[in-house]
Parts: C-alpha cells; structure tokens; sequence
C-alpha cells in the first residue's frame, strides 16, 4: 500500500472544505483535499444557494473571493413567494437588490472555490474506507484505490455520513421525519409555462396539512423543486423511482387536494429523486482529539429549514482556516479556538432549524410562516 504524509489533510471537496483550503491558501499554508468523486465535473452540483451576510459572505470575504462572488448571483433570486395549498398567493417579495441573501447555483460557487486554488490541491476519486489515530496527533486515512496518507492535522469534511466523525464522536445522523422528493423542470419558460409563473423569479413556497413544496428557480431558468411531507423513515421504500409515471402517482396521491398548478411541479417533472432529511443530536459536540477535527455537515447536520448548511459549512472552513493561522506551530490551540466557537453557533443554528421544521409542517404552518414574513417570527 503506497503512502504519503500531508501535513494538512481535508477530506471532502464540498464548500466547506474547498473554503478551508483556499482560506488556508490565503494565508500562505499548504493543504490537501480528498474527494471520492473522480472529478470536477462528475455530477451536476444544482440547486440555489442563499449566501448570508453574516456567515456564508464573511467566509468569501476571508477567502478574497467575495468581488468574484458578487459576479457570479442569481439577479433577481432573493424574490420569494408563499402559497397555501389552494393556489392562493399570501407573501409575494420582489428582489430589489437590497438584501442581504444573494441567490447563486451551487456549481458555480463550487467552481469558483475550485478555480482559486492551486493545481494539485484537490486529489480526485479518493473514496475514504477507514480512518485510525497513530498517536501524537497524526492519523492515517486509507482509500477504496488501496492507497493511503498520513497527516499532521485530519479535518473532517466530509457530509453527513462522515468516515472521519467516529474519530471523535459515535453521534449518527437520525431521520427527522420529513421526507423529500426532489423533481426538476428543465427550460421551465418555453416548456412548463405554468409551472414557471407558479414559481415566479426566485424562492418559493407552498404549505399546508403537514406538507409542502420549497422550489427555486434556477440561473439557467430550470425549476428545482422539493416535494416535503411528514411520512415514516421506510415510506419512501414503497415506491419505485426508478418507474417515474408511478413514482410521480405515488407522491401525488398526498397532495390529492391542492391546486393543479402546484400538482404540475411533480406532475410534469423531468426527473425525480427521493431523499430522507437526517440530523444529528441537538448540541452534537465531542472532547478535544488531538490533531483532528470537523466542519460542516460533518460536524453539525441538520434539516435545511433554516437556510444555513451551506453558509455555516463555509463560515466553519474560513474560521478553521483563521485559526490555524493565528496559531502558527500550535495545532491543538488552533483547534480549541475553533471548537470553542463552532459548538454553540452550531447548537444555536440546529435549534432554529428544528424550530422552522415543526413551524412548517405543524398544524398551522403555513399561518405561522405568513406571520413570519409580515410581522416577526411566529409564536411557539
């Protein structure tokens, strides 16, 4: 088995790894990041991303990027729209350019993540198969290619099913009991014209009876749609999406009693996917591991319901990053800095999270989100 030794090893080139790696960079320090995909361009990263002024922005500031970020948003995309299940529009926001939540694809944030560091950085198709401490704070990682490294300093950041996580917590993501389906209605303009007047021009939201549909529309004027229902961890099993006709049956038969235009989004859809929405345990944390630590979904996990899982991954890789730095010689000082702060942003972030999953799909969810919009967070 061939072995190299990194002083600074990232498993995962998510965003909030590559952040790390280019915040590092900035900083005149070398790492190294793994990623099982063979390459760039091995699967398409969709879907619309908010990128806050206090977490997600920040960390693109820190990583000299936030001039090329603003090149790259969504015009238009901070419009939102909410919906009850009958069609009826109840908050319709035009995007001014005034706020604070820029829209912007994934890939093309991904990309430019990528495309400020340098070559070699990134070591493409390298699938984690076990992880062990060597003592005195290095690790070996082992790869699915038979191949292996050691480092100095192991930051896992890796997702929600991280190999790297067990090295300092036996925490498992747990299902929340939502549901998504996720469908995509490609050049929604010429070829879904109802759909794309249901969406309008950014985010979208339907509620009602414990159900939903959050949807945006997408830079290269695709839908990008998510069916969400509470339903048992084995529902989405029953159902065959690899037959698409019945998979879209099967997922309508829930929303028998909303408005056709909403139905249409599965209904005519392009493609259809299912997945389960997992998080970890409020208040995930774990004692100081010499010489590894995580960042992102791996080390917080959580329902989308906030909006925050990629802007705190990113805010996680820059202040990782930016302690490291402050810290020059001594990692376990890096690492406790940095675990000081992330463990109560986190805890807080995953509070409001699980808050927003039981307003949405509570009794009176879609009441409780119109309060939200026109007059403060609603009552609990």
């Amino acid at each position: 088995m061939t072995t190299s030794h990194f002083p600074i090893a990232i498993i995962g080139a998510g965003l909030g790894g590559l952040t790390a790696a280019r915040v590092l960079h900035v900083n005149g320090i070398e790492s190294a990041v793994f990623e099982l995909e063979a390459s760039a361009a091995a699967r398409t990263q969709g879907g619309m991303l908010d990128i806050h002024e206090n977490n997600g922005q920040k960390a693109l500031h820190a990583a000299g990027l936030h001039d090329a970020f603003l090149e790259i948003v969504h015009e238009g995309g901070q419009a939102m729209r909410l919906l009850g299940s009958d069609g009826t529009v109840h908050v319709a926001e035009e995007d001014d350019g005034t706020g604070g939540r820029p829209e912007v694809d994934r890939g093309d944030l991904r990309d430019l993540l990528l495309g400020s560091l340098p070559d070699g950085t990134i070591h493409w198709g390298r699938k984690v198969t076990g992880a062990r401490a060597l003592g005195d704070g290095r690790h070996e990682v082992t790869f699915a290619d038979g191949s292996a490294i050691t480092t100095d300093l192991l930051i896992g950041a890796d997702g929600a099913w991280s190999r790297i996580r067990p090295l300092v917590s036996d925490a498992w993501p747990l299902y929340t009991g939502i549901s998504f389906v996720e469908t995509d209605l490609f050049d929604a303009d010429t070829r879904h014209p109802r759909s794309a007047e249901v969406i309008g021009g950014g985010f979208f939201i339907a509620l009602g009876d414990e159900r939903g549909v959050l949807a945006h529309r997408e830079s290269d004027g695709s839908l990008h749609v998510y069916t969400a229902l509470k339903a048992d961890e084995g529902w989405l099993d029953t159902v065959d999406f690899t037959d698409h006709p019945a998979a879209k049956a099967a997922v309508l038969a829930h929303f028998e009693d909303w408005d056709e235009g909403l139905r249409g989004l599965v209904a005519d859809a392009e493609t259809i996917t299912p997945r389960r929405i997992h998080a970890l345990p409020m208040g995930h944390r774990w004692d100081r591991v010499a010489g590894v630590t995580l960042l992102g979904d791996a080390a917080h996990v959580m329902s989308p319901f906030a909006g925050e899982g990629a802007n705190l991954a990113m805010f996680d890789g820059a202040e990782l990053a930016l302690a490291i730095a402050a810290h020059p010689g001594d990692t376990e000082a890096a690492l406790a800095a940095y675990e000081e702060a992330l463990f109560p942003r986190s805890e807080a972030t995953a509070a409001e999270s699980a808050a927003s999953l039981d307003t949405m799909f509570g009794e009176r969810g879609l009441e409780q989100m119109v309060a939200f919009f026109t007059s403060g967070p609603p009552a609990r």
